[in-house]
């Protein structure tokens, strides 16, 4: 465990244990991890920690829906809508800090086209 991130490390073994314990596949254990988030009424922090998880094992957007639909007359109309909006605002966060990742990338890469081309010129006028 690092001294950084105790609780997230913590986070991380136990979920790695409920992994490598459960005999569901990837997709599957997501969709249950999902409509457990949404039957305690999970944050949106809380989503956003499972989204990459959920991607790798192929949970669809329209999964997550049928899971919504599925366990709403269990859970109830207001956890539904609650978990929806929560989902959302972490998808959007997901999806800014992509955005600014890829921005990140590109600008590198021109700055080193331009030193390059800078180097290139230099060599040339030598």
């Amino acid at each position: 465990m690092t001294e950084e991130a105790p609780v997230l490390d913590a986070l991380t073994d136990i979920t790695a244990v409920s992994l490598a314990k459960c005999k569901l596949d990837p997709r599957e254990f997501m969709m249950a991890r999902i409509a457990a988030l949404v039957a305690v009424d999970a944050s949106a922090a809380s989503y956003l920690l499972n989204t990459p998880s959920a991607m790798d094992g192929g949970v669809t957007i329209e999964d997550v829906q049928n899971v919504l639909i599925a366990v709403a007359p269990i859970v109830g109309t207001p956890r539904v809508v609650s978990a929806a909006a929560r989902i959302t605002r972490a998808l959007g966060f997901a999806v800014a800090v992509l955005e600014a990742e890829l921005e990140a990338d590109i600008q590198a890469e021109q700055e080193e086209d331009r030193r390059n081309a800078d180097g290139k010129l230099a060599g040339a006028k030598a």
